[in-house]
């Protein structure tokens, strides 16, 4: 399954590839994040793996993300580039899935974020899920976005937010 989502932000380029390559700002806007933990290497940079747990209604799902891309590379948090590619590799039980970010800036104060995700299941039960539910994949992903542009626009967090 695979699919692309998008949002505009009313941010410059630069301060969105900050604020999302920011590990403490995560929580605020990822919508049950339960924890985001390296295993190895640094938060954000090319091989980096991490320990992903996520809460789901009553079911904790966790699995190991790997970065696989981040372009332009720069050591001083503002990239040069016209577009910035962040990607990574999500691994759990019975499920893979690439996700490929591009955020393009759009104008001087406006940044195109694009997502392109990617999910391949195994195992009758995680597969069934998968033939049964993409728009509720692609409908996650949306909100996500949302959520992150209401916290890098209006510092709104979705701890705070009723569900």
């Amino acid at each position: 399954m695979k699919y692309t989502v998008s949002i505009e932000i009313a941010l410059p380029r630069e301060r969105v590839a900050q604020l999302l390559a920011d590990p403490e700002h995560l929580p605020k806007w990822l919508h049950g994040l339960v924890l985001h933990e390296p295993l190895s290497g640094v938060h954000g940079q090319v091989g980096t793996t991490s320990r992903v747990v996520m809460q789901m209604g009553r079911q904790k799902i966790e699995c190991t993300e790997t970065i696989t891309r981040r372009e332009p590379v720069d050591l001083h948090g503002i990239p040069s580039e016209s577009i910035v590619h962040f990607d990574r590799e999500i691994v759990g039980k019975g499920m893979w899935s690439a996700v490929r970010e591009r955020l393009i800036q759009a104008g001087p104060e406006t940044t195109l974020w694009e997502s392109e995700s990617e999910y391949r299941f195994s195992g009758l039960l995680t597969r069934l899920v998968g033939l049964l539910m993409p728009a509720a994949f692609r409908k996650q992903s949306q909100q996500h976005m949302q959520d992150f542009k209401a916290f890098a626009e209006q510092g709104e967090d979705v701890r705070e937010a009723k569900r």
